[in-house]
């Protein structure tokens, strides 16, 4: 019998997330039930399968719970009650304007695309391991839409499928070596271009057979006034950008925590800093990382 975390990551959920400090699988809020009902099914079907029981809570979100009663739902939405309480009492801040329940928004990031076409007619697979990526590219050409994307995490696979686009991979690993391997024989006899921005820590083209297309950069935002964070915040990390513009704005103090989305990301933080890494590599993995501290 699998467990659930176990559960979870094998399923490749894009629009459920599993928060052990809560026991309960979370259901993306910013998408609508005709999106996620798919999931449910499929989530629902696997715990039952493995005997484990659960409820529904008032929000939608799947509580891993000893029996379903109306005691249990009551308790559940109590327990629901007093962690919304506290978890605003927290300051948790995201380096992006990606909005995520309980966390504030510091973009210290901006993207600029850095080519006015691309011809993606000699394509017959993409890569994208970025977000920004896929929505630069959708800004230039549509025709992405038909080919099958290749992405290197659920917060990838999200903005492929949110756009139209046709995904055919969605990553485990969740590092660029460890995704290039995991992809390496599924892009055999394929044309594959790699859509990424003008600087990569790991350029894919030094592992697969694939085309690398930088069609943007990444800069720093310019942010209004000198920024103050009350003591004890929570800052969310989503790439080594977000760290290095990061520390050129903003005082760390002694008191923060940092959470880091990923592994790689936790390897280019100052020597003194040590990231509390994320379950996930999504902003909401983080956040609620962030609210179990």
């Amino acid at each position: 019998m699998k467990n659930e975390k176990t559960l979870f990551y094998n399923l490749n959920l894009l629009y459920f997330e599993y928060d052990a400090f809560q026991n309960k699988f979370i259901r993306d809020k910013s998408v609508s039930k005709n999106i996620f009902f798919k999931e449910f099914i499929r989530l629902t079907f696997e715990l039952s399968k493995n005997r484990i029981k659960f409820i529904v809570d008032e929000n939608s979100d799947i509580v891993i719970a000893p029996r379903d009663t109306f005691l249990s739902h009551l308790n559940q939405r109590i327990k629901n009650f007093i962690f919304d309480l506290r978890s605003k009492r927290k300051n948790i801040y995201i380096l992006s304007n990606k909005h995520i329940k309980y966390a504030k928004n510091i973009p210290v990031i901006k993207t600029k695309l850095i080519v006015e076409e691309l011809d993606l007619s000699n394509y017959n697979a993409l890569i994208f391991t970025s977000p920004r990526g896929i929505k630069h590219l959708d800004s230039i050409n549509k025709q992405w839409k038909k080919i099958p994307s290749y992405a290197i995490s659920t917060e990838t696979a999200k903005e492929i499928k949110n756009l139209g686009g046709k995904l055919a991979f969605i990553g485990k690993e969740k590092n660029s070596y460890g995704f290039a391997m995991e992809i390496k024989n599924e892009l055999i006899g394929k044309n594959a271009a790699y859509i990424g921005a003008k600087e990569v820590l790991c350029n894919l083209e030094n592992f697969i057979n694939c085309k690398y297309i930088p069609i943007y950069e990444t800069l720093s935002e310019s942010l209004k006034g000198e920024i103050n964070l009350p003591d004890n915040s929570i800052i969310i990390f989503s790439s080594p950008s977000t760290i290095k513009y990061f520390f050129k704005n903003i005082q760390w103090k002694n008191s923060f925590k940092a959470i880091s989305i990923g592994s790689t990301t936790a390897k280019y933080f100052p020597q003194k800093i040590k990231p509390i890494v994320a379950d996930n590599t999504t902003l909401q993995s983080c956040v609620l990382k962030a609210l179990s501290l």
